[in-house]
C-alpha cells in the first residue's frame, strides 16, 4: 500500500512540475483522486483481515474409535518340515544288488519289496538244510510211534526230537537270512532317494533307499530357554511357509521340556496335514508361537503414542464450546508386536484416538475429519 501511495504521489509531483496551466486545478484532482484510491485500498485490506480470520484454520486428522478387541504377541522362531515317516534304509546282509524294483518318486506299500541282494548261496544252503530237516522229521515221526508202543529206548526217542527241533531251529535261522537278502519298505509312502545300482556291493550301515510318508509331516522349532516358561502343547500359532507363500494356523502339539546344552533352545513340533502335496521335507517355515494373548484390549498404531513430560499420551477427539478439538490422554502402554501397542489403561470404550496427522497438533487444536 505504501509503494502505491509514494507512486501515485511522485505522479502528481510530476504532472504539477511538468503542466504549465493551471497547477492548483490540477493538484486539486489529483488529492482527490488519491484519497479515493487510498480509500479503495483500505477497504481492501479490511476485507482480506475480514476473509484470514473466518478462513477454516481446524488440521485434517483421522481417528480410530476405541473398543475391545484381541491382542496377541508372537515369538518368531525359523523352522523346517520334518518326515514323521521318514526312513532311510541300509541292507541287512552284505552282497551284491541283483535288482531294484524302485525308482524316485514312487509310491511304496508297507512290506514292498525294493530291492534284493544276490541270494544263491543262502538258497543252495536252506535247500541243503531242508532236506536234513525232512530227514530228521521222518525219523522223529518214527521213534514216536515206536515210542507211543513201548517199542525203543528213551533215549533213541529224545535223541530223534533233538535232532529235529535243531533242524527246525536251522531253517528259521536261514528262512530269516533269506529275508534279510531284500530291501524292504517299512512304511507306506513315497520312494525319495535310491542310492544304490545293480550290481553294487552293499552292507549293513550304507544307506540305500530312503522312504518317506509325505501324508504324516510335521514342523519343528528350536525355541530359546528364556520362553520356556511362556510355551506350552496347545499354544496357538501360525506357521508361514515363505516358498509356497502360504499360511496355516495351529496349535502346538509338542513342547519339550529338554534344554539343548549346546544351543539353550528347546524344541517344539507341530503335525502337519498336507493332502494336497504341498509340502515337503526340510522345506523351511516361519513358526509363530502366542506367548500372550489379552481378548479385551484397546489397540493403537504405536506411532501414535507421544511422550511428554507426564508420560506417555495420545490425542483423542473431543467436543469444546461447539468446536471439534484435540485433547491429550495420558495412557500406559502394555505389550506392543508388529507396530501395535496394548493400551492397558487410560483409554475408554468409544474414545476416539487420533490415529493419523497427530504429528502437527497440539492440545486444544481444531481438528477435522
Amino acid at each position: 500500500m505504501k509503494r502505491i501511495i509514494t507512486f501515485t504521489f511522485i505522479t502528481i509531483i510530476f504532472i504539477a512540475c511538468s503542466n504549465g496551466g493551471d497547477k492548483k486545478t490540477q493538484l486539486e484532482d489529483l488529492k482527490k483522486e488519491q484519497a479515493a484510491i487510498k480509500t479503495k485500498i483500505q477497504a481492501l485490506e479490511a476485507e482480506l483481515a475480514t476473509n484470514d480470520s473466518t478462513s477454516d484454520k481446524s488440521k485434517l486428522v483421522a481417528i480410530t474409535a476405541m473398543q475391545p478387541s484381541t491382542f496377541k504377541h508372537f515369538i518368531e522362531v525359523q523352522a523346517k518340515v520334518e518326515g514323521d515317516e521318514d526312513v532311510l534304509l541300509s541292507a541287512e546282509s552284505a552282497g551284491s544288488i541283483t535288482s531294484i524294483s524302485v525308482e524316485a518318486g514312487d509310491k511304496v506299500s508297507k512290506g514292498q519289496i525294493m530291492a534284493t541282494i544276490d541270494d544263491k548261496i543262502i538258497r543252495q544252503t536252506i535247500s541243503e538244510a531242508k532236506s536234513q530237516h525232512d530227514l530228521a522229521v521222518q525219523v522223529y515221526n518214527r521213534q514216536k510211534n515206536l515210542w507211543d508202543q513201548k517199542i525203543g529206548s528213551e533215549l533213541q526217542f529224545l535223541q530223534a526230537k533233538a535232532t529235529k527241533e535243531a533242524a527246525e531251529s536251522r531253517m528259521a535261522t536261514l528262512n530269516e537270512q533269506l529275508s534279510m537278502t531284500k530291501i524292504k519298505s517299512p512304511i507306506n509312502g513315497v520312494v525319495d532317494v535310491v542310492n544304490i545300482k545293480v550290481g553294487q556291493t552293499v552292507a549293513p550301515g550304507i544307506p540305500a533307499i530312503r522312504v518317506i510318508n509325505l501324508t504324516s509331516l510335521k514342523v519343528k522349532a528350536e525355541v530359546p530357554e528364556s520362553y520356556i516358561s511362556h510355551v506350552s502343547k496347545g499354544d496357538e500359532a501360525i506357521i508361514y511357509f515363505p516358498d509356497a507363500k502360504k499360511e496355516l494356523n495351529v496349535k502346538l502339539d509338542y513342547s519339550g521340556n529338554r534344554i539343548d546344552p549346546l544351543n539353550r533352545t528347546f524344541n517344539v513340533e507341530v503335525k502337519l496335514s498336507d493332502k494336497t502335496g504341498t509340502f515337503r521335507p526340510n522345506m523351511i517355515a516361519i513358526l509363530k508361537i502366542v506367548d500372550y494373548k489379552n481378548t479385551s484390549a484397546f489397540i493403537v498404531p504405536v506411532t501414535a503414542v507421544q511422550k511428554s513430560g507426564d508420560g506417555q499420551f495420545v490425542f483423542v477427539k473431543t467436543e469444546e464450546s461447539g468446536k471439534t478439538v484435540a485433547k491429550r490422554k495420558v495412557v500406559v502402554v502394555g505389550t506392543i508386536y508388529n507396530g501395535v501397542a496394548e493400551i492397558t489403561s487410560g483409554l475408554a470404550n468409544g474414545d476416539e484416538v487420533i490415529t493419523s496427522g497427530y504429528a502437527n497438533i497440539i492440545e486444544g487444536d481444531e481438528i477435522k475429519l
